[in-house]
């Protein structure tokens, strides 16, 4: 069957012929973003035949969006820079961000496989080679791209070329528009591709959908005090694969619990890395004063910002950081970020009180000095802001992540409202409920859809093995 691969924007496109025929197959993935992915190479590297179906013409999904990075605890990078971490504080800050909603044991599993999935993934082309704060964190486990390049396209890419060496069946424009269950047994899906349907029939399937942040509809549904607010997400992230779950018994979790970004340029879609944050960035209002800890939990910076005046922010930093994080970059080409040469220029073209922002900055940078911030208790101060050229972004929080989804357990098997598990299908990334409880700590996502996209995808494969 002729296929063709081809990059477009650090996203992966895959072309087809068409396709009408029923056919077989040991293991259908569907969804080809990171925990797609990691699903289709886990289980073609445990020798099952694989079949990968994406909706859409280009791979990755929300992954193309991930920028931050992929947070790991006890890995070879951290001990080789000399950084205290293990996968317990790892564990106790994931459970305070999402305030004692995650699941335990699903948190246990992410934090103890993380830094083997930072190995699987380098093995397979990622880059992951620096490591730095974001928020939420107690220790510096954000691991992302040399020159802080957006983690999410050099993952999907990687895995993309992995899952072509390894000779997975990827096809695109493939939706997914049934689960077929035969008795209390998940045996295929049924796919539309370019107006014809046609069932694959499968020993197990893995459901990598993600979530539902781009359907404004049913983010209001679960969770009405969203309703009219923007969304950060790749347009594919609609809910269907939750919805098609649910419909074959896989019991929901957590539905309401859904995640607003903090730094997203106002009135608009773009989401601002964390890692401007991480890297020092400061949070002003219109007065031109600080008003939270800017590396508090994305829920707590939300919140703080809709009580300031215009319910939007800015969020201030210097050169020195742009030379530190080459995705600020694209912001300044894309004239996101206002460069002005001092605060006072910058704050008049911005509309902050300029007085005030001066103040504010010749304090905090007083308190990087010291070593403390004595007005919002920040501990992670790593540079003063006085190298011009300043720059300026205004923020305001939009959804960005959906926490609840589908009931798994460790072993990413589905699970019915009875904790029962529904042989053949497992379920892997955004799609599923109770690993980030109320909150996501940032970074984590992607720790996520690989630890439980690989685990799918192995325990897949070993289920077919044993499927008659």
């Amino acid at each position: 069957m002729k296929k063709k691969l081809l990059c477009l924007f650090g996203a992966v496109v895959m072309s087809f012929t068409a396709y009408s025929l029923d056919i077989t197959t040991d293991v259908v993935v569907v969804g080809g973003g990171g925990a797609g992915l990691s699903a289709a190479i886990a289980a073609r590297e445990k020798g099952a035949n694989v079949i990968l179906l994406e909706k859409m013409l280009m791979l990755g999904g929300n992954t193309n969006y991930a920028t931050a990075g992929i947070n790991a605890a006890n890995t070879d990078l951290q001990k080789k820079l000399g950084i205290e971490d293990s996968a317990e504080l790892f564990y106790n800050d994931t459970m305070k961000g999402g305030k004692n909603k995650n699941n335990p044991e699903l948190i246990k599993k992410l934090t103890t496989d993380s830094s083997n999935i930072i190995n699987w993934l380098t093995e397979r082309g990622a880059d992951l080679s620096e490591v730095v704060f974001t928020g939420g964190q107690s220790a510096k486990r954000t691991h992302r791209p040399a020159g802080g390049q957006a983690v999410g396209p050099v993952i999907v890419d990687a895995l993309a070329e992995t899952a072509e060496k390894d000779g997975i069946d990827v096809r695109t424009e493939s939706e997914v528009v049934k689960i077929i269950k035969t008795g209390d047994k998940v045996t295929g899906v049924e796919v539309k591709h370019k107006g014809e349907t046609y069932k694959i029939n499968a020993k197990a399937v893995v459901m990598a959908t993600g979530g539902f942040g781009a359907n404004a509809a049913m983010v209001a549904e679960y969770n009405p005090a969203l309703k009219g607010f923007g969304s950060t997400n790749s347009p594919a992230i609609t809910g269907e694969g939750i919805k098609m779950v649910n419909s074959v018994g896989g019991a929901l979790v957590d539905m309401n619990e859904i995640q607003t970004h903090p730094t997203v340029v106002h009135n608009n879609t773009t989401m601002i890395t964390e890692a401007v944050r991480g890297e020092g960035a400061i949070l002003v209002n219109r007065e031109g004063k600080r008003f939270i800890n800017e590396l508090e939990t994305r829920d707590v910076v939300s919140k703080a910002e809709l009580e300031q005046t215009g319910k939007s922010a800015f969020l201030i930093f210097d050169q020195s950081i742009r030379e530190n994080l080459g995705a600020i970059n694209g912001y300044v080409k894309r004239k996101l970020a206002v460069e002005e040469f001092t605060l006072e220029e910058l704050a008049q073209k911005v509309g902050i009180d300029g007085k005030t922002l001066v103040k504010t900055m010749e304090t905090y940078n007083g308190y990087v000095k010291a070593g403390t911030d004595k007005d919002f208790g920040k501990t992670v101060l790593p540079r003063e802001l006085s190298k011009a050229p300043f720059y300026a972004i205004e923020v305001s929080p939009a959804v960005h992540h959906t926490m609840g989804g589908v009931r798994i357990n460790t072993k990413a098997q589905v699970l019915t409202a009875d904790g029962k598990v529904i042989p053949g299908l497992y379920a892997a990334g955004e799609i599923t409920g109770g690993v980030h409880g109320a909150n996501r700590i940032g970074g984590n996502a992607v720790t996520d859809i690989t630890v439980y996209g690989k685990t799918a995808g192995e325990n897949a494969a070993d289920f077919a093995k044993t499927s008659k």
